[in-house]
């Protein structure tokens, strides 16, 4: 099965610095194989029949701390996961000069649709949608500075979240979809 590691805050402004190549071999060196890195923000592509993505979690958590000396938080989802998600993405979201767009990937302790309760949204500059799994949350780059989304930060929602931009997320997603169709071959 196909799965992705979301690692949060890593080489965040200098902080929890990671190598990408020796987090390869972390992954590979507890049984977990195709495993591709995709930039260095800790999104790792890989494939296991063994485990469950809790399992996996715990395991890549534990691996991570004995291999780098970090507690970092590892989010693991299936590509059914992930393709529900990218179902929602509206296509024309971007992450560019006019438009900032982010996938908000949520751990289980937060993915309900309530969640969107405890969050600021300006309705008139923010365009934010909740998938199971996911809060999808947009504007426009002129509204930066009103955007409901700078509050989040540092708050509890937002500790329970790993954020990737659009193109991030769709990249993701692609990696995946090559590596099922590896599997399938």
């Amino acid at each position: 099965m196909v799965f992705v590691a979301l690692l949060r805050g890593i080489n965040v402004g200098g902080n929890n610095k990671v190598d990408m190549k020796k987090l390869k071999r972390t992954f590979e060196g507890i049984g977990l194989t195709d495993v591709v890195t995709y930039i260095n923000t800790g999104n790792i592509i890989f494939r296991d029949d063994t485990h469950s993505a809790h399992e996996l979690s715990e395991k890549l958590e534990e691996a991570i701390a004995a291999d780098f000396g970090l507690k970092i938080k590892v989010m693991v989802r299936t590509l059914d996961e992930i393709k529900v998600i990218m179902d929602k993405l509206p296509e024309h979201w971007t992450n560019g000069t006019d438009m900032k767009s982010d996938v908000l990937y949520l751990w289980e302790e937060i993915n309900d649709e309530s969640v969107l309760e405890k969050l600021i949204i300006k309705p008139e500059v923010d365009r934010v949608i909740y998938v199971h799994g996911a809060i999808l949350w947009s504007y426009d780059r002129d509204n930066a500075g009103k955007s409901g989304m700078n509050k989040i930060i540092g708050t509890k929602v937002y500790q329970q979240t790993t954020v990737r931009n659009v193109n991030t997320a769709r990249k993701i997603y692609e990696l995946m979809l090559v590596a099922e169709q590896k599997e399938l071959s």
